[in-house]
């Protein structure tokens, strides 16, 4: 495999970088830990917006966030800060324990949708939504790469599939698949967004995060992996 070959292969499990908390619980981060997890998030909270704002459909979770808004007149950062309020009470029959990301997943991801999505486009014509809905995630796929290899727990929803997965032992990809699903119908019927955008998104998402952390592997790696 040549040198460029080796920097596009897909990642298969989260490496260990030089910014990577050792400890997941950890309460005192490294700054450079803390700055990228900040800045992971935020870029995939911006990533989420540029889809919202494409039109043209958006991630399952955020399509649930759209039904409850449309619901409760609320925007869909308030929904998705609700959203992760309610999964994280889910997490305490499974034992499971967040950590500073996970808490700052909750808020950050939130506000970012809130505050970036009215200063983005709002394409009408289909090329330029689609390209939007390919941006958009593109973005969240290295927001979730940034805040992934911080490795200061896991957000709400992860750790809620982690925590099923772990007591029930059914597939980690049989477990996001019907819990995404669930979360689409919902929203759906809710009155949130199905649309080309989400197929799109569904699709193309774990690659495009697989190919990131394979990326952030090689540029700034060590030779250790988060399991």
């Amino acid at each position: 495999m040549s040198r460029t070959e080796s920097y596009f292969k897909l990642a298969k499990k989260v490496p260990t970088t030089k910014w990577s908390s050792k400890d997941p619980m950890s309460t005192k981060p490294k700054i450079n830990t803390l700055m990228i997890l900040v800045i992971g998030l935020w870029i995939f909270g911006t990533g989420d917006a540029v889809i919202i704002a494409a039109g043209l459909g958006v991630a399952p979770w955020t399509v649930l966030a759209q039904g409850i808004g449309v619901q409760f007149d609320w925007t869909i950062g308030q929904a998705t800060f609700f959203i992760s309020v309610v999964v994280l009470f889910l997490w305490i029959p499974l034992r499971e324990k967040p950590g500073i990301g996970t808490i700052l997943n909750a808020i950050l991801i939130a506000l970012a949708i809130d505050i970036m999505e009215p200063f983005l486009p709002h394409p009408e014509k289909l090329i330029y939504q689609l390209i939007q809905v390919l941006f958009g995630t593109i973005l969240v796929g290295i927001g979730s790469g940034f805040y992934l290899t911080a490795n200061l727990g896991p957000g709400p929803r992860d750790g809620w599939m982690t925590g099923l997965q772990r007591i029930t032992n059914i597939p980690i990809g049989r477990v996001r698949t019907t819990i995404e699903i669930i979360a689409l119908l919902i929203g759906w019927k809710l009155g949130g967004i199905f649309g080309v955008g989400t197929i799109i998104f569904a699709i193309l998402i774990g690659p495009v995060v697989a190919l990131f952390l394979q990326l952030t592997d090689r540029i700034w790696g060590t030779n250790e992996t988060i399991s």
